[in-house]
């Protein structure tokens, strides 16, 4: 995203909520605020408001703090960090806008600057032009994955995948159908589950495999992007449990009735009828428990919760925040923890899907510039990153990488989403130009043991602790207000 982009997005959160940026009575006027003040501001959606105040007014200074608030708030968001390097370098500031976007590279990201006119300022030294062509490197592709197979094009949405491995298959859910199809090595799909008056399936936004249990868990909403979407269904949600091996319907598990509607995004499943769904809206995750739909996980300060992991024990259940990074849950102990890493050397924001591989995290980061999918070492207690590395990075087919499934050694998953493709109200923008869905394969042991598989903190180096949690404290300390993050076992 440029900076004119950022920036335009701050305008119109501007513009939608100018009320609440301009002093009521004896309020303060923002325009006066000092970086004392900004400071202790806590709430992103209002800096978000202040930023783009700041913008339109030309008041640089306070724009750059402002940015750097939510930088210190967001760390794992690059855009916000990219807009803050350009107020930087309106300002002048070199030092300032090298340190930071050599720190980025140095993590991965990657963009193209030369002859941004955001950076002209800084533009006319030596260093600049290293800074642009180490950004510029980290743009070229990387990893030996390719395109396994293409679905068929059409009004299908499919997003979802999970892997049988009994009938060593891809299974392939529709968001737009309701469906559930089995794919073969070369993507021919088969019918295996649709809905029906029976199951009252919806659409298909993830699955998740318990194979002893011969089980296939479906997370479902009622969403507008269904097409027999009906509106005495909207904000019903829940998980549906079939047969693995035939298809059968078993049971469904529906989210209770609230006062805002449910979607559930994402799900995860181990053994013994251990389940967890997420509700990337409302940032609830609830545990299947005696038949029901209970919360977990209730933090009002998360911001998007995208994929979840069980680890291969069943003891510890990972999950991403878009704009947050990863977090963890003690299942034994009922209690959630930060997962501990160096913010320089590795960023974990942008993910999507995540996955469990080995004692290691599998992420999707499509909130990153260049896309890519990395795989994360895991110490032995699961609390901390010891290793990081690109499995595939800035693929070409790489256009909206979302989520997918382990398969064996393998990770498969949609490269290039059409969910952009689709308007507000579920329709697409246009049918003719939906592309064919790539299902892309990554191998999750490449490299594996080599020198390229590097700790991510220096040598004799502690990583940098950017929270102050312990495992089984029940605290995420790196989101504001987190101290009641766990609701129940």
């Amino acid at each position: 995203m440029s900076i004119r982009r950022i920036l335009c997005t701050f305008a119109l959160a501007l513009a939608t909520t100018a009320a609440t940026a301009a002093p009521a009575g004896g309020g303060v006027d923002p325009s006066k605020l000092s970086k004392a003040q900004i400071d202790q501001m806590l709430v992103p959606s209002a800096l978000l408001r202040a930023a783009a105040m700041y913008k339109e007014a030309g008041d640089a200074e306070r724009l750059t703090w402002t940015l750097e608030r939510l930088v210190a708030l967001q760390p794992n968001i690059g855009d916000l960090k990219l807009a803050l390097a350009g107020a930087y370098a309106a300002q002048g500031e070199k030092t300032k806008t090298y340190d930071l976007l050599l720190a980025m590279q140095r993590v991965g990201y990657g963009y193209e600057l030369g002859g941004n006119h955001s950076f002209d300022k800084v533009a006319d030294t030596r260093v600049w032009t290293y800074v642009v062509d180490n950004l510029k490197a980290n743009l070229k592709p990387f990893g030996e994955g390719k395109i396994a197979f293409s679905l068929p094009a059409g009004d299908h949405l499919y997003e979802a995948l999970a892997w049988d491995p009994l009938r060593k298959q891809l299974l392939v859910g529709s968001v737009r159908d309701g469906t559930v199809m089995r794919a073969d090595a070369d993507g021919k799909l088969s019918s295996f589950i649709a809905p029906d008056k029976d199951n009252g399936l919806w659409s298909v936004y993830a699955m998740a495999v318990d194979a002893d249990d011969d089980a296939l868990y479906v997370a479902s909403t009622a969403s507008l992007y269904f097409k027999g979407f009906d509106k005495d269904n909207y904000g019903k949600a829940g998980v549906f449990k079939f047969r693995l091996s035939d298809g059968k319907f078993l049971a469904k598990y529906i989210v209770p009735a609230s006062d805002q509607p449910n979607t559930l995004s994402s799900i995860a499943a181990g053994g013994k009828g251990l389940v967890f769904a997420a509700d990337g809206l409302r940032n609830v995750i609830y545990r299947l428990d005696g038949g029901a739909l209970k919360p977990m996980v209730v933090n009002p300060r998360l911001t998007s919760l995208r994929g979840m992991a069980l680890s291969g024990d069943a003891k510890t259940l990972y999950f991403a925040d878009y704009a947050l990074g990863v977090f963890g849950v003690d299942l034994v102990a009922g209690k959630a923890f930060d997962l501990l890493y160096d913010p320089e050397r590795i960023t974990l924001g942008g993910i999507d899907g995540l996955y469990w591989y080995d004692h290691n995290l599998v992420a999707i980061q499509n909130g990153m510039t260049p896309h890519r999918v990395m795989r994360i070492a895991l110490d032995t207690d699961g609390r901390s990153v010891t290793g990081a590395m690109p499995l595939d990075a800035g693929n070409a087919a790489f256009e909206l990488p979302t989520y997918g499934t382990v398969a064996g050694d393998a990770l498969y998953f949609v490269s290039n989403s059409q969910r952009n493709a689709y308007d507000g109200y579920g329709a697409p923008k246009d049918e003719h130009k939906l592309a064919a869905p790539n299902v892309f394969k990554s191998d999750l042991r490449f490299a594996w043991g080599s020198g390229a598989f590097k700790a991510a903190r220096a040598p004799g180096k502690p990583p940098a602790v950017i929270s102050d949690s312990k495992p089984g404290s029940g605290v995420f300390s790196n989101v504001d207000g987190g101290s009641q993050s766990v609701t129940g076992n």
